[in-house]
């Protein structure tokens, strides 16, 4: 697990307060505090925890500012390493937290049910998704599903202006990650925050929600933004501000390189498809991961099977595969891909 850095002052009133993410491998999330003529304005809030907040308080403190004093906060997504701490903002001071409506659907949709409706929707998902018998056991064990994030107060659409006076930020909708995704750009200081987007040395996690669902195309929505980033004014000269790892410039070689990843594995997943119709399970255990698919816990599974299927989705869309389906368990038939011929019909 990486060291939490220090408090930085980035400079023309940028401030990075890294925030810690307990037990979690990635160590941290970068929260950036940017100041205004009315108040500092947050990007981000952090991991609802005490170690977490008790980080964000020291760090807007060491900006010489407290947090009564925050204006307001632009949440990126709707992840909880990005959107935990906004219930407490709230209780300790008047800040408006602020997303892309697209994501603002989806915390609304997640605070609707209840832990039970959500877990179960997830075991669902994994019975669809051709897991077996002893994973689906598992998970109903141990559910462990996360609370849902608070529903943001204001909508920033694309292209908006972030209420922070004197300074000049505005939002660029990059749905992929999550489909309300935002990076946001400082304009007058040459700085772009790009959230989960894009980040240096890792490949942002991209999923398909239902895992066995026929709609949408996160994938392709995520490759599209990775280009829209690169043609930024100026995009080459930006100074990247992560969420996570460390700041960079060169956002579209960059992203050209998170798109070559995703285009080899799309190539991956239709080779396996060749060698005949296939589950989401058959495919994701089949794929190289990180670490050993036997290995790998029952979520972190389940992560691998959501990129997957996103990226089985994809290929529908490039009519490289097609869904056909089969008896499955109970009686809910089983979704399984097949590779499709040049001329357009299954291999």
């Amino acid at each position: 697990m990486p060291d939490v850095p220090p408090v930085e002052d980035i400079g023309d009133g940028v401030w990075s307060l890294p925030v810690p993410i307990p037990g979690n491998p990635l160590g941290f999330t970068y929260v950036y505090l940017l100041t205004g003529s009315e108040g500092p304005v947050l990007v981000d809030t952090g991991w609802n925890h005490d170690e977490s907040w008790d980080a964000l308080v020291e760090g807007v403190k060491q900006t010489g500012h407290t947090m009564d004093q925050i204006r307001g906060a632009v949440l990126t997504h709707f992840h909880p390493d990005h959107t935990g701490l906004v219930g407490r903002l709230r209780e300790h001071s008047d800040a408006w937290t602020a997303m892309h409506p697209a994501d603002i659907a989806v915390t609304e949709r997640l605070a609707a049910a209840s832990e039970t409706e959500r877990a179960d929707s997830i075991a669902d998902q994994l019975l669809l998704a051709g897991f077996p018998a002893e994973d689906l056991d598992a998970f109903r064990a141990d559910p462990h599903v996360l609370a849902p994030p608070a529903v943001p107060d204001l909508v920033l659409a694309d292209g908006a202006t972030v209420d922070l006076p004197g300074r000049d930020l505005r939002a660029v909708w990059t749905p992929g990650h999550t489909p309300g995704h935002l990076c946001l750009h400082l304009a007058d200081g040459g700085l772009l925050f790009t959230g989960d987007h894009v980040l240096p040395r890792i490949t942002p996690h991209v999923g398909q929600f239902p895992l066995d669902s026929p709609d949408g195309d996160p994938l392709g929505d995520f490759l599209r933004s990775q280009d829209r980033v690169s043609r930024l004014p100026g995009a080459d000269r930006l100074l990247c501000l992560p969420s996570h790892e460390t700041r960079f410039r060169g956002t579209p070689a960059r992203a050209g390189e998170i798109t070559a990843h995703h285009e080899e594995r799309l190539d991956q997943i239709a080779a396996l498809l060749g060698d005949g119709p296939a589950t989401l399970w058959d495919v994701t255990s089949r794929l190289p991961w990180r670490r050993s698919w036997s290995d790998m816990r029952l979520m972190a599974r389940h992560m691998a099977a959501s990129e997957t299927a996103a990226h089985l989705r994809t290929l529908e869309e490039r009519r490289r595969a097609a869904r056909t389906t089969s008896p499955g368990p109970g009686t809910a038939p089983l979704p399984r891909w097949v590779a499709v011929r040049s001329s357009g019909r299954p291999a």
